[in-house]
């Protein structure tokens, strides 16, 4: 895992709009590697555990890609959108989910995700006492 896979994986969101990156060929909004073989469009650049979405209203706003935990599915504040996702656009999506909701909306719900899991992870970290660790390698 390079530098730049440990700084995205330490941050608990990802927005590729925020960071270098390169785009090859005319698909999607940024932050991930297009790369494509026998008419089919390869993603890359998205880690294990981390999904793309899009946000926004298509009518109203220009989609943004986001690079989520994929823990956020599981949230009930998250599964609101997807039920708004669902009675918009239906399963038969193609390419990324597509959510909904306006920019400032979506980054309110994100931000209250992240609060709750910040609380958890503080709240297990006192239950439990830490020893320091010491590893030792064979030279």
């Amino acid at each position: 895992m390079g530098s730049g896979d440990k700084q995205l994986l330490d941050s608990h969101f990802y927005d590729p709009n925020n960071h270098h990156r390169h785009v090859h060929g005319n698909h999607g909004c940024g932050g991930v590697h297009h790369h494509h073989h026998d008419g089919k469009m390869e993603l890359k650049g998205i880690p294990k555990g981390w999904l793309a979405i899009l946000v926004g209203h298509e009518d109203e706003e220009e989609l943004q890609r986001f690079i989520i935990p994929v823990v956020y599915i599981n949230h009930p504040l998250f599964m609101e959108l997807l039920k708004e996702a669902e009675e918009e656009y239906g399963f038969d999506q193609k390419g990324p989910i597509t959510i909904p909701c306006r920019l400032d909306e979506f980054h309110n719900v994100k931000e209250m995700i992240e609060r709750e899991r910040q609380s958890m992870r503080h709240h297990d970290h006192q239950k439990h006492h830490h020893h320091p660790h010491f590893l030792c390698f064979k030279a």
